[in-house]
């Protein structure tokens, strides 16, 4: 009988479907960086300008749109593999059984 990713040999069909609290943590982790990054980007045009609270604000907002881009860009590459990966086990277990 066909053994499932998480060791259950009684139920093959069972995946694990949830992501490790790893990747969720470096998601978050990389989210905060891209703010953090712009906005001192932004503070440091800002300066260089004269107006630093505008490049902060500036910054911070395309950290928040580039942060939530990789985000779901993340989201779908991960959907994309566990749907391949149901499709492939399903059809191990069809040709096994």
């Amino acid at each position: 009988m066909a053994r499932s990713i998480d060791g259950d040999s009684k139920h093959p069909k069972r995946m694990k479907s949830r992501p490790s609290s790893g990747s969720v943590a470096g998601l978050g982790f990389e989210m905060a960086a891209a703010v953090v990054g712009f906005s001192l980007v932004g503070y440091w045009v800002g300066g260089y300008y004269g107006n630093s609270a505008l490049g902060i604000t500036i910054g911070g907002v395309l950290g928040v749109i580039g942060g939530t881009y990789n985000m779901i860009r993340a989201a779908l590459l991960a959907s994309r593999h566990d749907s391949t990966r149901s499709k492939t086990t399903d059809r191990n277990q069809d040709s096994s059984g």
